[in-house]
């Protein structure tokens, strides 16, 4: 395993951990869903509804397969067994990410404009630099727009165990640096 994708999976646990107890719970991802959605205003109601979906399956993908003695959470290194077990997790992720990308093309065109990006990523709470040179890293268009599928095949990146020099890796530590 990777220490780019320990440090991408200790980022995202962070971010995760909402009320700061070392744990992940079931309420920190209903608290995540929640904040996104709100950030994505204007797009429809089924993209709002799938990436809950998404957040639930999340949840229930760490907690059916991590938590055996039933507590209701999971810690740093529980999640890190799962998450970057790709015969455990590539289809929760692979959900997830196609739900927030979908999210982020509230008019159906295929493409994600950066204020729709930063939105979205500072909703999950991500650095406004870092969230830059990832958007950067992705190439976009003239228009400042990327392609959904280009952003959901980064997420799916950013969970690779054997991925290294990725676009994500810009969410982790000083981007500005």
């Amino acid at each position: 395993m990777r220490a780019e994708a320990i440090s991408r999976v200790k980022l995202v646990f962070s971010l995760l951990d909402a009320n700061g107890n070392g744990r992940i719970e079931a309420e920190d991802f209903d608290l995540m869903a929640r904040r996104v959605t709100e950030a994505a205003q204007d797009s429809g109601e089924p993209a709002k509804s799938a990436l809950r979906d998404a957040f639930r399956r999340y949840w229930a993908t760490l907690s059916d397969e991590l938590d055996a003695d039933g507590d209701g959470g999971v810690d740093f290194d529980e999640y890190t067994a799962c998450v970057l077990s790709p015969e455990r997790f590539d289809e929760t992720v692979t959900g997830f990410a196609e739900a927030l990308a979908a999210l982020g093309d509230p008019d159906g065109d295929g493409l994600v404009e950066r204020d729709r990006f930063v939105a979205l990523m500072e909703a999950i709470g991500f650095e406004r630099a870092n969230i830059d040179a990832l958007f950067d890293a992705f190439g976009p268009s003239a228009a400042d727009r990327i392609p959904v599928a280009t952003w959901a095949e980064g997420i799916k990146d950013y969970y690779a165990p054997d991925k290294a020099d990725i676009p994500g890796d810009r969410l982790v530590g000083d981007a500005a640096a």
